[in-house]
């Protein structure tokens, strides 16, 4: 009959694996949750910006709106960040168009060096129609982005940029 009594090496074995394996996942959890934390936020991309730009005030030029994001948390820094829009109206619709060139992400300008009822990127003289369209021969390789948009109390509020629906 074999004896079922542990051993004090055994003991001790098990003892001092048990204790290190304790040690080890309270050292390795928290890094665990250093780089996992950040996925698992909710994300809140339906939030919409208030401009201080008035509806009433808007005509069909493009205007600068610029807007500021508040608390904008990137992975684990929380910053305001600033942001500008080309703002118009279309009809009864408000358009609000991104600046950011699809060329190389300089920033375009309304009516700028001479183009007329155009964005233009002075980086690379980049062009684009009034509609956020690209001309065709220019360096731009698609049209500019477009922001959602909402009114709320006589005030243009943008959301996030989604693609052009425009052209």
């Amino acid at each position: 009959m074999m004896s079922s009594k542990v051993s004090r090496r055994q003991f001790l074995s098990y003892s001092l694996m048990g204790v290190g394996g304790f040690m080890v996942s309270a050292a390795v959890m928290p890094m665990i949750r250093f780089a996992v934390d950040p996925v698992l936020q909710v994300k809140s991309d339906g939030d919409f910006i208030a401009t201080s730009q008035k509806v009433d005030e808007l005509t069909e030029v493009p205007v600068r709106v610029d807007f500021t994001i508040k608390d904008r948390k990137d992975a684990w820094y929380k910053s305001d960040v600033s942001n500008t829009a080309w703002v118009y109206k279309e009809g009864d619709q408000v358009i609000a168009l991104s600046p950011v060139c699809k060329h190389l992400g300089c920033t375009v300008n309304w009516e700028g060096d001479n183009h007329k009822n155009e964005f233009f990127c002075p980086c690379h003289a980049g062009r684009y129609e009034k509609n956020g369209k690209n001309v065709a021969g220019t360096p731009p390789l698609g049209p500019l982005d477009e922001y959602q948009v909402q009114v709320v109390d006589g005030f243009v509020h943008l959301g996030k940029t989604v693609p052009n629906t425009l052209v």
